[in-house]
């Protein structure tokens, strides 16, 4: 059988599947349903120095080939975490790594030291699709400038596997890949989701609270593959590639336009056993055509 295992950064996987935040909860959600030591990682869902209860109802919508959402980073905050969360999942034998947002980079660094101190926590995924609310209410993540003020502060006082959450709503992904990577991540995540809305036109009003909200599923899978192909080429760190995997042939897909590993998200709402399934898909896949290991097609294409 061929090797699944990869590396990023420091992080060890022992296969390339791991689960996108805000889609798996903090993992307990699908014990019933799927080994959870058998997939190569697990992103809780989104955490924020202080509890947010997210924006009102309706904050979900579907829409063709995928679906759309304005949850809006609802958790009980950092503190709540380490206290009543992190005891229940820290024996859990994959990476557990949690997904960390805020409003300013003073936020994300203190956000992200409380996390630094937990022992089974490797590593954590930086959310840079934030407003900052010091700023006019635009997404870290869509200057240089914002991104890389947020991975600045979280770096100095975070020491682990630090991963990078892209945001597509910009003009040019690789160069916002390029400027975290400066600021020393040790790798990038992307995509996440893209900006969209769904209309009642019957009631002549957005399906979501908030009239927009992120688009998500197999609708974006091209331009995720599109974008994973553009960063792996731009930048020297490991890329996690996600947006619209459901099938070990996406998964492929992404691992040849030089994704090192790739995360399953609103999949997961279908299927809630797709990550094993993604797994031994891969497998056979590179049994098949006589790989010995993921990483001989990596950044093939």
């Amino acid at each position: 059988m061929a090797t699944l295992n990869v590396k990023i950064g420091d992080l060890a996987l022992k296969n390339p599947v791991m689960t996108a935040s805000g889609t798996f909860g903090y993992g307990l959600e699908f014990q019933d349903f799927v080994p959870l030591d058998q997939i190569g990682g697990i992103i809780v869902k989104g955490t924020t120095l202080k509890p947010r209860e997210g924006n009102d109802y309706p904050r979900m919508a579907e829409t063709a080939s995928g679906m759309l959402n304005c949850v809006g980073l609802q958790n009980k905050g950092v503190d709540y975490f380490c206290e009543h969360i992190y005891p229940q999942i820290k024996d859990i034998d994959t990476n557990m790594i949690v997904n960390v947002s805020g409003s300013s980079p003073e936020d994300y660094a203190e956000c992200a030291a409380r996390i630094d101190a937990l022992e089974k926590i490797p590593a954590i995924e930086l959310n840079i699709s934030c407003p900052n609310v010091k700023d006019g209410g635009m997404a870290f993540g869509v200057t240089c400038s914002g991104a890389q003020s947020v991975v600045r502060a979280v770096r100095e006082r975070y020491h682990k596997t630090l991963i990078v959450k892209l945001s597509p709503n910009v003009t040019d992904i690789a160069e916002i890949a390029r400027a975290v990577e400066a600021e020393g991540a040790d790798g990038v995540s992307l995509i996440n989701t893209l900006m969209g809305m769904s209309i009642d036109t019957e009631r002549r009003c957005s399906r979501l609270s908030i009239g927009t909200g992120g688009l998500s599923g197999p609708c974006v899978k091209p331009v995720a593959l599109r974008m994973v192909w553009q960063v792996a080429k731009a930048v020297k760190i490991p890329v996690v590639g996600l947006g619209g995997i459901a099938t070990a042939q996406d998964a492929i897909e992404f691992f040849m336009a030089g994704a090192t590993a790739i995360e399953i998200g609103t999949a997961n709402f279908l299927d809630p056993a797709v990550t094993i399934k993604v797994r031994d898909g891969i497998s056979e896949w590179l049994d098949r055509h006589g790989c010995q290991s993921v990483e001989e097609i990596i950044g093939v294409v």
